[in-house]
């Protein structure tokens, strides 16, 4: 079997990597924003087309307000500060989910890195920001009946997500030990192949990372069908 083209990775365990070390939890959200570079290029480099990274659901509301803005003002730096990041390895930044709910500063530089990267034509890498499963389908939904959809078909759904190119997702990944996939692309991952460790975010490494595209490739997909 060949490499996956989608990838998708609910990156978990931040808080806990930092409480095992008696630090504040937005240091384990520090630490994990260098290892999603480190994932970046080597999924990039792997020849994978697409890697989705679930960086803030809908449901992480719930949490303190001053870890709700230190993660946005994080992922705002990650956006202006690693553009050389995307453009040496070719990559085509695209954030998703409901994203005219976050701060206005984080919209824009969400749109300019994307503005900036648009002519990159490897890996494509989306961040899921304010992303839950059901609310895209939800939007989807509302988008084709504001369309003047009168009966709602895969195909027509499909063209209303996020994203409506981004293929279902072959392989996903979750860290830290959790054995669910959180509202994550519960619409493209009807056949996705599951993979869990009990590594921390900021402790999986590119080494992990391979480990798991290789137990990938010895799965045998039949979709429903007998091979």
């Amino acid at each position: 079997m060949n490499i996956p083209v989608h990838v998708g990775i609910i990156m978990d365990g931040n808080g806990r990597w930092a409480r095992k070390r008696g630090l504040p939890r937005v240091e384990g959200h520090r630490e994990g924003a260098k290892v999603t570079e480190e994932i970046v290029i080597a999924a990039s480099k792997l020849g994978i087309k697409y890697l989705s990274l679930y960086a803030f659901s809908t449901e992480n509301w719930k949490r303190p307000k001053e870890e709700v803005n230190f993660l946005f003002h994080l992922m705002y730096e990650y956006v202006k500060n690693k553009l050389s990041l995307f453009l040496d390895n070719n990559v085509r930044f695209r954030a998703m989910g409901r994203l005219w709910e976050l701060p206005d500063y984080l919209q824009e530089g969400f749109k300019e890195i994307e503005e900036k990267t648009l002519h990159c034509d490897g890996m494509v890498a989306v961040f899921a920001v304010n992303y839950g499963g059901r609310q895209e389908i939800l939007d989807a939904v509302n988008r084709a009946i504001k369309a003047g959809e009168k009966e709602i078909t895969e195909e027509i759904l499909r063209k209303c997500l996020y994203i409506p190119e981004l293929p279902d997702l072959d392989l996903l990944i979750r860290t830290s030990g959790e054995l669910r996939i959180s509202n994550f692309f519960i619409w493209q991952s009807a056949y996705t192949e599951l993979w869990f460790t009990k590594t921390l975010w900021p402790d999986f490494t590119e080494e992990e990372f391979k480990k798991a595209i290789e137990d990938f490739k010895k799965r045998e997909r039949r979709f429903g069908g007998i091979k």
